[in-house]
């Protein structure tokens, strides 16, 4: 007599092919109502997803929005794919889409949401910073890099702290200000504040 123990059955396999959808409402919500105000269950209604879906897939609210702050969308930094028009103001005009700068300030809203949680949990304002406010310094430090190449501003640029001007204005702007980051900011901020910086006068910048 076969006296083996029987196989144990196999759970049924997770099925995530909502996650994008959870975690692209999640940051929705987070940006609406802040990390304080916003609930699992209003994560859920928005994604049209069941509550036990959720749970299920992310057992805290600081899990969700851990992993849904490491998936939104990065600036893309392969130097291939951003603009080269030959100038440091040319290519950083060129950078200034209109979804581009819609993004921006989505990601803006995510880090205000963030705020009470990152007082809480000092530890992940590393990952707040990797997917906010890298991807697009890592940008302007290739396209300051390259005019560098071209001798177009002096070698002794601090393309570091110079790449961080932008988006460190930006965020005061839509954080403490409360006023939006759009085209016309964005030029006045290279134009009278970065291009002076590396020596580039504002008259022959704001040529088109």
């Amino acid at each position: 007599m076969d006296t083996s123990a029987p196989a144990p059955k196999l759970g049924r396999k997770r099925d995530h092919t909502r996650d994008p959808e959870i975690l692209a409402a999640a940051l929705d919500v987070l940006a609406e109502v802040g990390y304080d105000g916003m609930t699992m269950d209003m994560v859920a209604a928005r994604a049209k997803a069941g509550k036990a879906t959720v749970y299920r897939r992310w057992p805290s609210k600081a899990e969700l929005v851990v992993e849904a702050v490491a998936c939104l969308k990065k600036v893309d930094a392969d130097p291939a794919s951003l603009p080269d028009t030959g100038t440091l103001r040319g290519d950083l005009v060129a950078m200034m889409k209109p979804h581009t700068i819609d993004d921006a300030e989505k990601k803006l809203k995510v880090m205000a949401g963030l705020v009470s949680m990152l007082a809480q949990n000092p530890g992940l304002s590393e990952a707040v910073n990797a997917a906010i406010v890298e991807p697009r310094a890592a940008v302007n430090r290739l396209l300051l890099q390259r005019a560098v190449d071209r001798g177009e501003i002096p070698a002794d640029t601090d393309i570091d702290q110079l790449a961080l001007l932008a988006p460190s204005m930006a965020a005061y702007r839509s954080l403490v200000l409360r006023k939006p980051v759009d085209r016309e900011f964005l030029l006045g901020v290279l134009d009278d504040i970065l291009l002076p910086a590396v020596g580039i006068r504002r008259e022959v910048a704001a040529q088109p």
